[in-house]
């Protein structure tokens, strides 16, 4: 058996040697010019076809034994389907096939002996084929398949699997839900995650051994359920379910979680219970989670800051400065040493968090350093990427501590604020924050200004003129900024003149220009400036709100109504935007839309006694008296000395025939305008009206007393006396005669002299008159300016309440707001952001 299988070997291989030689006939290859031997390479062939070896090959032998000793013995009676058979020709006689090699066909009967099949039976191929079978290899007459058995569901691993299951949606639902902000949902399906898994865990226990406990599934549920209790703050609840967790030593890693309960702690300002968490979590925690220990010494410091306890808090900040430096704890570490006074230290931490790395590419890698396409246009794509936003957010937070830091420790690290500033700018010059020095030296112009040295702040400014138009345009836009608060308005131009050709994109300095213009009356040169502002940065909140007073100013309401309502869409709540929307709807007569807008002022700032009076005054034109008085009172709780309301609480009472409440409200008057002879009138006439005559009669004498020539007083009392039957009724009827021939005579000098300008003005000029005219107008003017008056009330101007309305957080209503106010207010730096996670306004 080993000869005839290297035999056929053998002859498989000459075959193929013979098959090359006949194909390579027909290919005729290119000679090379250094080959020698243009037949070389005839002779080699693959060793895999080397048969000289083959007896010796121990792996080839063993392989034929054991190969032929498993093959099934097959009867030489019947060939296989492939088995030589005979074709008839065209001559009728038959002849055998064989194969290409000479080699008998699989299943061929040869001297009586079948050749055994191989591979044959999983093709289709059967003994059955031969015996008038049809050939049928894919089994199709067999018929369709039996339908799949039916999953039992009434079994307990099917019920277990299938609550598992359930649980596991029930805690993926409860987590989007608080991704989506819906707090209550989550909490929710955490419970009801937890009271399946409660039950899943008892189903288990009784058909199986407590071993087959899903411990992952259980953890994940108590974890969900203890993080949806805090983000709800129901803190005792979460702490009682992280302690069923920690206290559990099947869960290898829930000491960990002791990380959560000490931030609950923090949060309900339980520092040292929050500190001891924090310490034992440090020590479960391997040193290998490096970041996560310096985040946990980091709340530790934070928790130690809140206890007032600095000194351990500078231990916890040093060692992460010196271990992993970051820019939260060198800057808590500067505000550690600022309270505890340390001048030194205060200087080194400063010098530490500026080295602070950013690990950020600076903008030199966004430079083109040739003009290559490619490169061009790959530095494009990166160049405003999520990655390079990453770094602008970084680089500005960082910027925003270091400036913080310089504001809080210049006053104190030396004997001055300047000295100390200067300090703190040649430092910065020497890191990679260099343009930070000049925010530091326009920094150190405003704490002047706060300090009211004016000279001082001006003069720190102006070193900015000789510098580069950046930092040049941001000095001239504060300087204009200063000296249109004095009402200065020549060098406020002058300065915005400089600021715009400094740097024309500067949208602060277009608004300061434009206000500026706006001060001299010229609205549409103003609107122009606050345009072209909002064409440079339409986030430009001040020169929106500027140009709606410029367009309602030019009586172009529908425009300004637009200007405010898209400001109302970008600074919700904003109560000076909500008023002039108010305004414009009372200037268009729709006092409904008035109202509502007020209504929503007064949500914001409901202490606002302006807006209330406001809302009286709507609600009064209206009609409705009860919601007017409802405005006026409480106008007057929180301003009492406003006269309007204090003028229309009295009338109110008077109308109503509550004479006795309107008193107080007039005498309150009085105090605030005491020359004002009007209010101490209504007092007494208030007690006149509500029947106490000695009193009136007093209250008459008392103002007799101080406004002596006062005809209704005099009238007053004479009536009183005739009724009373007293007698010193003789004595103030002739003074009202000898007062009323004085206004007689007052008003014929009035007169004459009216008459006299007039002709003076129709004889010219050139008359020579002009003197006496001008003596006469004078001498006309103090004659009215003298307190004689018929009413009670004609002594006082009309005034209406919009000409003496109060903006609710500026001084003026229609005053332009300034692009540098913003600066100043967010320069305040607050004391209760000490020790947290800061960003620095």
């Amino acid at each position: 058996m080993h000869y005839l299988v290297t035999k056929a070997i053998r002859n498989s291989v000459f075959h193929l040697k013979q098959t090359k030689v006949k194909m390579m006939q027909n290919v005729h290859l290119a000679p090379k010019a250094d080959e020698d031997d243009l037949y070389s390479g005839y002779n080699d062939y693959n060793p895999t076809f080397d048969t000289e070896d083959l007896e010796n090959d121990t792996a080839f032998q063993q392989a034929v034994r054991t190969s032929h000793g498993r093959r099934p013995p097959i009867t030489a009676k019947i060939p296989g389907t492939s088995a030589s058979r005979p074709l008839a020709t065209g001559f009728g006689s038959k002849t055998l096939l064989s194969s290409s090699m000479g080699r008998p066909m699989t299943g061929a009967i040869q001297d009586g002996v079948a050749r055994p099949l191989t591979a044959v039976h999983a093709a289709g191929y059967t003994k059955a084929a031969l015996r008038g079978s049809v050939f049928d290899p894919l089994g199709q007459a067999r018929g369709p398949a039996p339908p799949l058995e039916m999953k039992n569901e009434d079994t307990p691993e099917e019920k277990i699997r299938q609550l598992e299951k359930k649980v596991n949606e029930l805690v993926e639902e409860s987590c989007i839900a608080n991704s989506c902000g819906d707090l209550k949902l989550a909490l929710e399906k955490a419970k009801d995650a937890g009271r399946k898994e409660r039950v899943l865990v008892r189903q288990r226990e009784q058909i199986a051994s407590p071993e087959n406990i899903n411990l992952d599934l259980t953890y994940s549920v108590l974890f969900n359920l203890a993080s949806q209790y805090s983000a709800n703050e129901m803190y005792a609840e979460a702490l009682n379910t992280y302690q069923v967790i920690v206290k559990n030593k099947m869960f290898s890693n829930g000491g960990r979680l002791k990380v959560n309960m000490a931030n609950i702690y923090l949060k309900q300002r339980n520092y040292s219970k929050a500190i001891k968490f924090y310490r034992m979590a440090l020590d479960q925690i391997p040193s290998v989670h490096k970041e996560m220990r310096i985040k946990i010494m980091q709340n530790i410091g934070v928790a130690f800051i809140k206890t007032g306890q600095y000194t351990d808090g500078i231990c916890s900040f040093e060692h992460i400065m010196s271990t992993s430096p970051n820019l939260k704890a060198g800057f808590n570490l500067i505000l550690c040493y600022f309270a505890i006074g340390d001048r030194e230290q205060m200087k080194k931490a400063f010098q530490k968090l500026i080295t602070v790395p950013l690990e950020i590419d600076y903008d030199d890698k966004y430079i083109s350093p040739n003009d290559d396409p490619h490169t061009n246009l790959l530095i494009e794509a990166i160049k405003n990427d999520q990655l390079r936003q990453m770094e602008r957010e970084r680089k500005g937070l960082a910027e925003k501590y270091i400036m913080t830091a310089a504001k809080l420790i210049a006053p104190a690290i030396e004997t001055s604020f300047a000295i100390g500033y200067d300090w703190c700018v040649e430092v910065v010059k020497a890191s990679h924050y260099v343009e930070l020095a000049n925010d530091l030296e326009i920094n150190k112009a405003i704490t002047y200004l706060r300090q009211k040295d004016f000279y001082q702040a001006v003069e720190t400014l102006k070193m900015f003129e000789k510098k580069d138009s950046r930092v040049k345009s941001a000095a001239a836009t504060n300087l204009s900024f200063l000296y249109y608060l004095e009402n200065e308005l020549a060098q406020a131009a002058n300065y915005a003149d400089l600021a715009v050709n400094s740097d024309r994109y500067n949208p602060s300095a277009l608004t300061n220009k434009g206000n500026t213009v706006f001060a001299n009356g010229d609205y549409e040169k103003a609107a122009e400036f606050y345009k072209e502002a909002l064409r440079n940065d339409s986030s430009c909140t001040e020169a929106l709100y500027n140009i709606g007073l410029t367009y309602k100013k030019l009586n172009r309401i529908d425009e300004a109504l637009d200007c405010f309502l898209k400001l109302q869409a970008i600074l919700r709540n904003s109560a000076q935007v909500l008023y002039q929307i108010a305004s414009l709807y009372e200037i268009m007569e729709d006092p409904n839309q008035a109202i509502e807008w007020l209504m929503q002022l007064i949500s914001v700032v409901p202490t606002d006694s302006h807006a209330l009076s406001k809302l009286g005054e709507l609600y009064d034109n209206e009609g409705d008296k009860s919601q007017a008085f409802q405005y006026y009172y409480e106008s007057y709780r929180y301003f009492p000395s406003n006269i309007e309301v204090i003028e229309w609480l009295g009338a109110y009472y008077i109308d109503t025939q509550f004479c006795e409440k309107a008193i107080q409200y007039f005498e309150r008057a009085a105090l605030i305008q005491p020359t004002q002879v009007k209010w101490q009138l209504m007092v007494a006439s208030c007690y006149r009206r509500s029947g106490n005559y000695q009193k009136a009669l007093d209250t008459y004498k008392e103002i007799h007393r101080k406004f002596p020539e006062n005809v209704e007083c005099l009238r007053f009392l004479v009536r009183l006396c005739t009724d009373m039957g007293l007698k010193e009724v003789q004595e103030y009827v002739t003074k009202l005669k000898r007062v009323e021939k004085l206004k007689e005579i007052r008003e014929q000098r009035v007169k004459s002299g009216r008459d006299g300008s007039a002709r003076s003005r129709r004889e010219g000029s050139g008359s020579g008159d002009s003197g006496g005219s001008a003596k006469g107008e004078r001498l006309s003017a103090k004659l009215r300016a003298l307190p004689g008056t018929n009413e009670p009330y004609e002594s006082s101007g009309n005034k209406e309440i919009d000409a003496s309305y109060v903006d609710p957080l500026g001084p003026q209503t229609e005053r332009p707001k300034t692009a540098a106010r913003k600066r100043m207010d967010e320069d305040e730096f607050a004391d209760e952001e000490l020790g947290e996670d800061l960003l620095p306004e």
